[in-house]
């Protein structure tokens, strides 16, 4: 285990009925709120009329900023960081899911410099002083709730681009799992994959040999995502399996799971972006099309650790070394095909002629991440085995 620190200053109140709560936590931090929502889904469930009485109650003035889109453009939170300039808002909220938190946060981080938000995600800017963040989570998928990292996509260079700053973790997030039972079969298990994702990215590029804690940590999350996300499927407003599958979302990625794991990276996702900034894909669904072809691509390379997940996640004991690695692949492959995630960029409807084409793109964000070790032939290798 390698030396860590970890530090997680979010407040996370969780359970039903707790959204009424957001008007008090939000307040603390000033009077002038900006809420950033997406394009109607919290007005039809009934949250948005919950979070405004909920204002309205502790005297905070609004500033609306709705229409965040899954995979959220840069070009709308310009306005918003406009809107929150224009009406001097002394914070924000945001209520939706990962991409209408990271739209927020990037909202935060550029209402309060004169440059163009850009330039934090190219490494030309550092966060210094944003605007503080509360947050009422309606997905539970990416981590965005309860970490400092944050996506966006810039529509003009078809980039896009995550960074992480310690400053963006939000001040306090409610993860009230009822809220979530409006979500449809597709995006839950989309969200399912992306909880997935966020483990196996740290689970195979540490290369610390000895991490037992934080294998079984990992391992027990990989299994919680998907055992939950299949009673979910089976139905849709099973509060426990929403809550079990919430909670796990959020774990993943809140810093404890890559905590004394030393140097780890992001690859699938590194690639993933490609796909989302050319083709608008879900997240998750562009994730479960690139897992099965890096994991294939990997285990080749270090079949004793994905041996290790074949057997403690799937129960695969028999075959050889070599052949439970890659029966590991296939088994975690087929669990996206049980719950309808795609697993090839052909079912995304993807053309193989344009494979050079998102290795280049991924490449541009491998060197933002300083991930010296993936150049355009080894994506390209990699995107090869996903068709």
């Amino acid at each position: 285990m390698q030396n860590f620190v970890f530090h997680n200053p979010t407040k996370i109140l969780f359970g039903k009925n707790t959204v009424p709560a957001i008007g008090e936590e939000t307040i603390a931090y000033g009077e002038k709120v900006l809420l950033v929502y997406g394009t109607g889904s919290i007005k039809k469930n009934g949250l948005y009329e919950q979070i405004i009485q909920s204002f309205k109650g502790v005297g905070a003035e609004i500033t609306e900023h709705p229409g965040v889109q899954s995979n959220p453009l840069l070009s709308h939170t310009r306005k918003g960081i406009q809107l929150a300039k224009e009406n001097n808002c002394q914070v924000v909220c945001a209520a939706g899911g990962g991409s209408v938190i990271d739209e927020a946060k990037a909202i935060c981080a550029g209402a309060t410099v004169q440059h163009d938000v850009w330039k934090f995600f190219t490494g030309k800017k550092s966060v210094k002083a944003p605007l503080p963040l509360t947050t009422v989570l309606t997905l539970a998928a990416s981590g965005s709730e309860m970490n400092s990292g944050m996506v966006i996509t810039n529509e003009e260079t078809s980039q896009k681009f995550g960074f992480a700053n310690k400053l963006l973790h939000p001040k306090t997030s409610i993860l009230d799992p009822a809220v979530t039972c409006s979500v449809p079969a597709d995006y839950t298990a989309y969200g399912a994959v992306d909880a997935v994702a966020h483990v196996l990215e740290f689970y195979f590029t540490t290369v610390d040999p000895c991490t037992p804690v934080q294998d079984r940590l990992m391992e027990g999350l990989v299994i919680n995502a998907m055992e939950s996300c299949n009673r979910v499927l089976k139905k849709l407003d099973d509060y426990q399996a929403r809550a079990d599958l919430m909670w796990t979302a959020t774990l993943a990625l809140n810093g404890l799971t890559g905590a004394g794991l030393g140097k780890v990276g992001f690859p699938m996702h590194m690639i993933e972006h490609s796909l989302s900034a050319f083709y608008n894909v879900p997240h998750g669904a562009g994730l479960s099309a690139v897992i099965p072809g890096w994991m294939r691509h990997y285990a080749q390379l270090n079949s004793k650790r994905f041996a290790q997940f074949a057997e403690r996640v799937f129960d695969i004991r028999e075959g050889s070394e070599e052949e439970r690695a890659s029966r590991g692949v296939e088994a975690l492959s087929a669990w996206f095909t049980k719950v309808n995630s795609p697993t090839t960029l052909t079912t995304l409807e993807i053309p193989k002629d344009d494979i050079p084409r998102i290795a280049e793109n991924a490449l541009a964000l491998a060197n933002v991440w300083r991930m010296a070790d993936y150049d355009k032939d080894k994506i390209e290798t990699i995107l090869g085995n996903c068709l």
